[in-house]
């Protein structure tokens, strides 16, 4: 699983880095929007975790191009300064979670292996359906070939 741990202050996102890891959850970390947006163009993580308040392109933003050009990519908001209004428009975005610093460390952890899951059986379903798609085209026109041709 990659990991991808997004906010402006580097000794909050090195020690949230380090308890993850301690958890076995290895993880890149990122410390502005450019910088997330330049990972996640090269290495496409699986899950972000993404503060809101950082200088220059803003978590929103970050979360915005990340939904629009990687929709499958989970993304947990873990902010101190969010509103009310924040979180409704990261949900109506796609975020999978809306977390509040301080947070425990127990449930970021279960709330990131969650979203892993999650676009997992995500992915699964998604190739079910392609894979139902062509079940279904494939039967249509071996049944259209199987026609008598009308004179």
């Amino acid at each position: 699983m990659k990991v991808l741990l997004v906010d402006d202050e580097q000794k909050f996102v090195e020690a949230l880095s380090e308890r993850l890891q301690m958890r076995d959850l290895e993880n890149e970390t990122a410390y502005d929007g450019e910088e997330a947006m330049s990972f996640v163009n090269d290495k496409e993580p699986d899950v972000m975790v993404l503060d809101l308040k950082m200088p220059g392109i803003d978590g929103m933003e970050v979360l915005r191009r990340v939904k629009k050009k990687f929709p499958a990519i989970r993304v947990i908001i873990l902010t101190g300064h969010g509103t009310d209004r924040d979180e409704e428009e990261s949900r109506r975005i796609g975020i999978f979670d809306y977390l509040n610093k301080p947070v425990d460390i127990e449930l970021l952890v279960s709330r990131i292996k969650a979203a892993h899951r999650d676009k997992i059986e995500g992915s699964m379903a998604a190739a079910a359906f392609a894979e139902a798609g062509v079940y279904e085209t494939v039967r249509d026109v071996m049944r259209d070939s199987e026609k008598p041709e009308s004179k």
